[in-house]
């Protein structure tokens, strides 16, 4: 068979029988062939108020293309309701020794539609549901920023839904490589209120991916009597400052006014118009010391184990970002590459997506946040850990902002001798895929670069390293998103 996607036969690579998606369902003689190559089966999962028109667009051709039943739309059906009753029907099948069940659980590969925050809750899922074969995936940019597939080489610009796009993405999938993703757990605690809602904190309004806990077991460490405990997840990053506070703006726009946030352009232009109203160019002037992350919070990290470490802040870092993956923002590497010296000086390394290390970085203002256009540009690398711990005080803000993967909040700080704890540490992996033209380095692939002898004249003499431990929690539910959340909200 030939491997281009004019190949008339093509589709066959991806189709499943209908008995195996369906429990119940008459089996079919011809379905059992042996002949059939099962090279490559796909469920696609289309959140379809993504990307616009593009969403809704993209479901209809994978589903004039795939059996109806390898494609689900997110805002019909969650996926982990999904992948359980297709694993459980695959597993029955094959504990009758139905070797096409075999085969489609050993070759199955998931694809992904929608902006970061889809992706990751699909992520998640995957990760939570302990599957006996957990399936790669490949993920189609229909969001703004897009840093996922972009990561993997899938692209940051919305793509084309008609049959011809689809088929050449679906031959990208076929060709691509598995690589393993490092899964963060991120740990929020602070004093049940004595007034208002308690679940979530009134008027806090998490992320989606970001749950409230508070009746977890008296028996877990983390329970801490007359405190809430939130838990959840990210793949990319957490960013706490000026960033944050943009992207929240953006996000509200968008909730009041969603007709005019359909075309990923304009919301692009949005997004920077937004940059500069806040004042984020100026912000020595405009918005203050009060806005400084060393006085919003005292930062520890923990890369040797059992052994915590204060890391200290320069002043006048508005922004601070705890990254993953090579892209941020749309595409931009706030880590860079660091030269040989900073490696052997600091004890830094490549941004690895599966090194069980989150990369620090810091920025003072939106003119900073430029620097990362040119081709050697990078933050104020602040350190690499596998563990990491906010503490907020009474102090100089009643409030900052914080974002996961794209999911902004607003977080009220203290207002007495309380503190707002953030922890953010290591949680397992997941498999994605990735294209040839990939972002992302693996510490295990032999090609990815661990030295790099290029000039580093960009770095700044504020940079300060520290170092710090290891360490996984256990989180149920940790990505599930509420039957009631409006999925539009997560393009």
């Amino acid at each position: 068979m030939a491997s281009g996607s004019s190949d008339p036969n093509f589709m066959k690579n991806f189709q499943i029988p209908n008995y195996l998606l369906v429990a119940e369902t008459t089996v079919n003689n011809h379905e059992l062939g042996t002949n059939d190559p099962l090279t490559c089966p796909v469920l696609v999962f289309i959140n379809s108020k993504s990307g616009g028109q593009l969403g809704g667009d993209l479901f209809k051709t994978y589903r004039t293309l795939l059996n109806e039943k390898q494609v689900f739309d997110l805002g019909e059906e969650a996926p982990d309701k999904v992948l359980s009753r297709v694993y459980a029907n695959l597993e029955n099948h094959k504990s009758k020794n139905d070797q096409l069940a075999a085969r489609t659980m050993e070759k199955l590969r998931l694809i992904v539609a929608g902006g970061d925050g889809t992706a990751g809750w699909l992520l998640g899922v995957v990760c939570d549901l302990k599957l006996s074969h957990p399936p790669p995936i490949a993920t189609v940019p229909l969001g703004t920023g897009n840093n996922l597939p972009f990561a993997f080489g899938w692209g940051k610009k919305n793509p084309g839904t008609d049959e011809c796009s689809v088929k050449t993405f679906l031959d990208q999938v076929l060709k691509a490589k598995e690589m393993k993703i490092d899964n963060w757990h991120i740990l929020m605690r602070m004093k049940v209120p004595k007034h208002g809602a308690c679940d979530p904190i009134a008027p806090l309004e998490l992320p989606h991916s970001l749950h409230a806990f508070h009746r977890v077991s008296e028996a877990d460490e983390l329970n801490v009597e007359g405190y809430h405990t939130f838990r959840g997840g990210f793949w990319n990053y957490f960013s706490m400052g000026m960033d944050a506070q943009v992207s929240y703006a953006f996000h509200s726009e968008r909730k009041m006014n969603p007709e005019k946030f359909k075309n990923q352009l304009v919301n692009q232009t949005t997004y920077a118009k937004l940059v500069s109203k806040q004042g984020w160019f100026f912000a020595s002037l405009v918005q203050g010391v009060s806005r400084n992350i060393a006085l919003l919070a005292k930062v520890k990290i923990m890369k040797t184990r059992d052994q915590w470490e204060d890391l200290e802040i320069p002043p006048s870092i508005r922004s601070i970002i705890c990254l993953n993956l090579p892209s941020f923002s749309g595409g931009l590497n706030p880590w860079g590459t660091p030269n040989t010296r900073k490696q052997c000086d600091r004890d830094l390394t490549p941004p690895f997506v599966d090194d069980g290390l989150l990369e620090i970085v810091g920025f003072r203002n939106a003119w900073h946040g430029l620097v990362l256009l040119a081709p050697k540009g990078h933050g104020t690398r602040l350190a690499q850990a596998r563990r990491i711990r906010f503490e907020f005080h009474r102090g100089a803000a009643e409030e900052t902002f914080m974002r996961i993967d794209g999911e902004p909040w607003k977080q009220p700080l203290p207002v007495d001798d309380d503190t707002v704890v953030v922890e953010i540490s290591h949680h397992g992996q997941v498999n994605m895929l990735a294209t040839h033209d990939c972002k992302s380095r693996s510490i295990l692939d032999p090609m990815s670069p661990r030295h790099n002898d290029a000039a580093d004249d960009g770095d700044s003499d504020e940079e300060n390293s520290t170092s710090e431990e290891y360490r996984k929690f256990g989180a149920a539910d940790t990505f599930k998103i509420p039957d009631e959340v409006d999925i539009s909200h997560l393009s």
